[in-house]
């Protein structure tokens, strides 16, 4: 498993940049996404249900939006974050990561934390920000009690 933002995002735009076999392919994009800055973005939120069908909850939105992480520790028992790479930006080309940490708030209530982090090149996408706050709209949205 890897923990480091920055390694996952650069992995993800190096998958990016070996698909589209132009010189240098995934080496290439793998060392320049190193260098670029990142737009993260973080919002808190109230589900109403209790923890394990929240964390439930947020694994089956995450895999609808994009690929999640670490799936075994995604399970609904005694999850307390849940990742996936999302596309976010123009065309949904630019990978977001994103983290949502859950946290006990009472026996039918679960305080949620959805972090988005992306790679921002010249032209500033704000795909992290944007991305964190689709997302948490469909957690809020679905996950009305």
């Amino acid at each position: 498993m890897i923990d480091d933002e920055d390694q996952i995002l650069a992995a993800a735009i190096g998958a990016l940049g070996a698909g589209s076999g132009g010189f240098g392919g995934g080496r290439g994009a793998t060392f320049a996404a190193k260098r670029l800055k990142k737009n993260v973005h973080e919002i808190g939120l109230s589900l109403a249900m209790p923890l394990d069908a929240a964390a439930a909850h947020v694994a089956a939105v995450l895999a609808r939006a994009g690929h999640l992480l670490d799936a075994e520790d995604t399970r609904p028992t005694g999850a307390r974050a849940v990742r996936a790479v999302v596309g976010g930006g123009y065309g949904s080309l630019n990978p977001v990561l994103i983290t949502v940490g859950l946290s006990e708030d009472g026996p039918e209530r679960t305080t949620v934390s959805v972090r988005g982090a992306a790679k921002e090149g010249l032209i500033k996408q704000r795909a992290g920000e944007k991305t964190a706050k689709r997302i948490a709209e469909l957690l809020a949205r679905q996950g009305m009690g």
